[in-house]
């Protein structure tokens, strides 16, 4: 090499440029081996939930579907079954199903639930995953057969319409995920329609109107540190704060409803909304960040005012940001649990939420009691819930790409 020259030439320049290929193929190699990685851990995660929600299920009846009906279980039709369970129910028992929803109203599938459950009554044997149901089907009938002969075994998916639409129950069989669904939409709405307005309002004043001084910066800092503070920590302030001292609000006794306590879906809501409000915050200053300051300053050249120009200009062009960040935010909200079992979330409730004022329970909250249950149907059904979160968070996140599209402004 020319000691006059800083460049390889030659033999050197073509072993610098191999050297150089040879560390960037190890670098690319790297990069697709964590994406392996990373969709591999996916896989398993979504098999796992899969194959506990579909297999075999060996189950007995402790009595005789013929000692109340002699027309085949299929072929009941919605006011035969109401009329068995008003005959066969004790009349207390009867009243409490007829104060909840009258039986005329209750669908065929719900009837036919409660007479399996209340009358019929089936004992689950045991449940196989569907891994070992598809390898090892021949073996399952033939240990079936063998401890439980009066046994029905069935190849069962515990993710059916009804248990998206039946509330909890104490048995596997016939508890569902409707009370549960209904108490997290109630969450997010509520924390949806807490966080997100404070949150843009603090993000436009802290990007357009706020001083650039220490006092601000201390402000920020301290926004982007309580956005990573770990979530029990709000539920200890959600405690303290919604449940306790503001219990006359949260309760409803301030409006009439004297039958409640701190621990209601206001209070939760509003806790989960403190959770992610430092989220919707940054995800909106990035946002508002991102519109073209050329837009404001044609804005202040025609006599527009600076509330003028962020609510004709800015805002309209950072929306796609904020509802995107928004909505990511509220996809945490769904899928958080140690907030909820501080502020005082049902692990048992069959009765679903009939206002702000009602005590609750959420999706993830079903999931954890289900799977400390000691018997496996209970790990079958809270497998089909983890099915039924994931969808709730994928669409969440699918409305946020499609608002993001939708809306969004390129320059």
């Amino acid at each position: 090499m020319n000691a006059n020259n800083h460049y390889p030439q030659n033999e050197d320049f073509r072993r610098e440029l191999g050297g150089r290929y040879r560390t960037a193929t190890i670098w690319q190699g790297l990069f697709l081996s964590a994406l392996l990685i990373a969709i591999i851990s996916l896989m398993a995660l979504l098999y796992n939930v899969v194959d506990g929600a579909f297999g075999f299920v060996a189950f007995e009846y402790k009595n005789d579907p013929a000692e109340f009906t002699s027309t085949p279980l299929a072929e009941l039709t919605q006011a035969e079954l109401a009329t068995i369970l008003k005959d066969n129910l004790s009349s207390g028992a009867y009243k409490k199903l007829e104060n909840e929803t009258p039986m005329k109203n209750r669908s065929q599938a719900e009837l036919y639930t409660l007479f399996l459950e209340r009358l019929v009554q089936l004992d689950t044997k045991g449940t196989w995953s569907m891994t070992d149901s598809l390898m090892n089907g021949g073996k399952i009938r033939a240990e079936v057969a063998q401890k439980y002969p009066d046994a029905n075994l069935e190849f069962r998916s515990w993710l059916t319409p009804q248990f998206l639409v039946t509330p909890m129950s104490s048995k596997a069989e016939f508890a569902g995920v409707r009370t549960a669904i209904l108490g997290s939409l109630w969450l997010v709405g509520i924390a949806i329609l807490f966080a997100l307005p404070i949150g843009t309002g603090a993000a436009i004043y802290l990007q357009e109107y706020a001083p650039k001084n220490w006092a601000t910066s201390i402000i920020q800092t301290n926004i982007n540190n309580l956005a990573g503070v770990p979530s029990i920590v709000y539920g200890m302030l959600g405690l303290a704060i919604f449940v306790r001292v503001l219990e006359p609000f949260t309760s409803g006794s301030l409006f009439g409803v004297m039958d409640s306590n701190g621990r209601t879906i206001l209070s939760a809501g509003m806790t989960m909304g403190v959770l992610v409000l430092p989220l919707i915050i940054i995800n909106a200053q990035e946002a508002i960040k991102a519109v073209p300051d050329s837009l404001r300053q044609a804005a202040y050249g025609v006599g527009a005012t600076r509330w003028q120009t962020v609510w004709h200009h800015v805002l309209p062009n950072a929306l796609p940001g904020i509802l995107t960040g928004g909505i990511l935010a509220l996809s945490r909200t769904l899928g958080e649990t140690a907030p909820l079992i501080v502020v005082g979330a049902s692990t048992f409730i069959s009765l679903d939420p009939q206002g702000p004022f009602s005590k609750f329970t959420a999706l993830p909250i079903q999931i954890y009691q289900w799977t400390t249950r000691a018997q496996s149907e209970f790990h079958a059904i809270a497998a089909g819930a983890i099915i039924v979160l994931l969808v709730l968070l994928l669409t969440l996140n699918a409305t946020a790409i499609i608002l993001r599209n939708r809306f969004q402004r390129k320059y």
